[in-house]
C-alpha cells in the first residue's frame, strides 16, 4: 500500500498545462472546489487553503496561527498524538499542516479504499484538537529551536530587517514563527481562538485531484468543513509601504554579506503584471542568463549567484532580490546592482532577452503540473488569486502577448534604482548606512 501510495504522487507525470481539465464543483452545502477526475490509479490529493493565514494572530499573539496548526495534528477526539499517528500511518494517508503570510493550508493525500477512514481522521484533527499542555510545551520547543536557529543565520536576519523596514508593525513586518517571548506567552485559550479566526468556512478555497467525481468530493467537503465555523476574524488591512531607498548595516562576524534588496512592487491583478512578471525574469529570475547574474558575478565575480522575485502578496507587494558577496566587495556589487536597475529604467531590455524569456517561461509552465497534489496546489492557489478556470490554457498566451514597448513602459512606471532599499548582514567594507 505504501508503494502504491508513493507511486501515485506523481501519477499524471510532466503534463500539458491545457491537458488538465479543471471542473467546477459546489457541494449540497455551498463550500466551492475546484476538480481534476483521474480515476487510472486509486488516489486522491485534496488542498484546503484558508486566506489569511499568521497574518490574523491577533495583537501581542505572535506565531499563535501557526503554532495552532503544528498541533492538529498532536491528538484529537479519542486519540493522542501517537494514536494520530499510528492511524494515519494504518490509513497509508498523508495530511500536512502549516500556516503562512496570507494561508494557513490543510494538504491531505489519501488512497481510495481507505478515503472514509482518511476523511473522518483528517476532520477529527481539523474540529476536535486537543492542544494538550504536554504538546503544546513540545511544539514549543520545536519552534523556539527554529526561532534561535533564524536568529543566526544572515539570510533570515536580512528577511526579517527588510520585512521589517517595509511593513513596520504590520503582521508582515514580522515573523511568522513570532520570537521567542510571545511564543513562550501563548496558551491553549490563545490557539482555540486562533483556530476560531482561521479555520473558517469563508476565506476557504479547496481542489482535489485524482480518483474521486464531483458528487463524491461534494460529500466529503459537507463532512470535513461542514462542522466549521462560518466565518473568522475580519482580514488584516493592507500593509503601507514604509520601505525607502538608502542602505542599512546589520553587524555580522562573517567573511562575507548577505544583501536583501528591493522597493514596491506590483499587484498580481494589475494589468501589467505580465510585463513586470517577464521583466523580472529578464533582470534577475532566468538563472545565468539574467542581466544582473550577467553584470554581477560572470563580468566582475562579485557573488555566486543573485536573483529576483516579484512578491505580490494578499495585502502588499514588494519586488525583491538577493545575493552574498565578500566583504570586500560587497559595496561595488551593491553599486553594480544600482546601476543595473537605473539602466533598465532607462533603456529597458532587448529584443533577444524578451524573446528568450518568453521560450524559457512558456516552456517550463507545463512542468509545473507533475503530480496530483502540485496541481491541486495549483488549482488553490489559482482561486485564492481570483484566476478563472480557463487560466492553464490562457497563462502562456499572456506571457507571448508581451511586447518590447510594454517592457519598456512598465521599468519606467515600476523601477526607481533610487527607491532600492538594501539591507545588508556582515562587516562590509567601504559601505556606509545611510538613510
Amino acid at each position: 500500500m505504501r508503494l502504491l501510495f508513493a507511486a501515485c504522487l506523481s501519477l499524471f507525470g510532466a503534463l500539458p498545462a491545457g491537458a488538465v481539465e479543471i471542473r467546477e464543483v459546489t457541494s449540497p452545502g455551498g463550500i466551492h472546489a475546484w476538480l481534476v477526475e483521474e480515476h487510472s490509479i486509486p488516489f486522491t490529493a485534496l488542498e484546503f487553503r484558508f486566506e489569511g493565514g499568521t497574518s490574523l494572530d491577533a495583537p501581542g499573539k505572535r506565531g499563535a496561527t501557526l503554532l495552532m496548526m503544528a498541533l492538529l495534528e498532536e491528538g484529537s477526539g479519542a486519540l493522542d498524538s501517537q494514536g494520530f499517528a499510528e492511524a494515519r500511518e494504518r490509513l497509508a494517508a498523508s495530511f500536512e499542516f502549516d500556516a503562512y503570510d496570507d494561508a494557513a493550508t490543510v494538504s491531505a493525500r489519501m488512497l481510495t479504499e481507505n478515503r472514509g477512514e482518511a476523511v473522518a481522521l483528517l476532520k477529527q484533527a481539523l474540529t476536535d484538537p486537543h492542544f494538550d499542555a504536554e504538546a503544546i510545551d513540545r511544539v514549543k520547543g520545536q519552534i523556539a529551536s527554529i526561532i534561535r536557529s533564524n536568529e543566526k543565520d544572515p539570510g533570515e536576519i536580512a528577511t526579517r530587517a527588510f520585512d521589517g523596514l517595509a511593513f513596520g508593525t504590520h503582521p508582515y513586518g514580522s515573523s511568522r514563527y513570532g520570537t521567542l517571548d510571545s511564543l513562550a506567552g501563548l496558551t491553549r485559550d490563545d490557539l482555540l481562538a486562533a483556530k476560531a479566526a482561521v479555520l473558517a468556512r469563508d476565506r476557504l478555497y479547496v481542489a482535489a485531484v485524482g480518483d474521486i467525481t464531483a458528487e463524491e468530493l461534494g460529500t466529503m467537503l459537507d463532512d470535513l468543513a461542514g462542522a466549521l465555523p462560518g466565518t473568522g476574524a475580519p482580514m488584516p488591512p493592507r500593509a503601507g509601504m514604509a520601505l525607502a531607498g538608502g542602505v542599512s548595516i546589520i553587524d555580522y562576524a562573517s567573511p562575507q554579506s548577505v544583501v536583501m534588496f528591493g522597493q514596491a512592487g506590483i499587484r498580481r491583478d494589475d494589468p501589467d503584471f505580465y510585463a513586470a512578471y517577464v521583466l523580472n525574469h529578464i533582470l534577475g529570475g532566468g538563472g545565468f542568463a539574467a542581466r544582473l547574474m550577467d553584470e554581477v558575478r560572470e563580468k566582475r565575480g562579485l557573488t555566486y549567484g543573485i536573483s529576483t522575485w516579484l512578491a505580490p502578496m494578499d495585502l502588499a507587494e514588494t519586488w525583491q532580490g538577493s545575493f552574498a558577496s565578500a566583504n570586500g566587495k560587497v559595496a561595488e556589487a551593491v553599486q553594480v546592482v544600482r546601476d543595473v536597475w537605473e539602466k533598465v529604467a532607462a533603456e529597458g531590455v532587448t529584443e533577444a532577452e524578451l524573446e528568450a524569456a518568453k521560450t524559457y517561461l512558456t516552456g517550463s509552465y507545463p512542468l509545473r503540473f507533475d503530480g496530483n497534489g502540485p496541481i491541486a496546489n495549483i488549482l488553490v492557489g489559482m482561486q485564492s488569486e481570483g484566476l478563472p478556470v480557463s487560466y492553464v490554457n490562457d497563462r502562456n498566451g499572456y506571457i507571448e502577448a508581451v511586447t518590447l514597448d510594454d517592457l519598456t513602459r512598465v521599468a519606467k512606471r515600476l523601477m526607481d534604482a533610487g527607491a532600492l532599499r538594501f539591507v545588508v548582514v556582515g562587516q562590509p567594507a567601504g559601505l556606509t548606512a545611510t538613510d
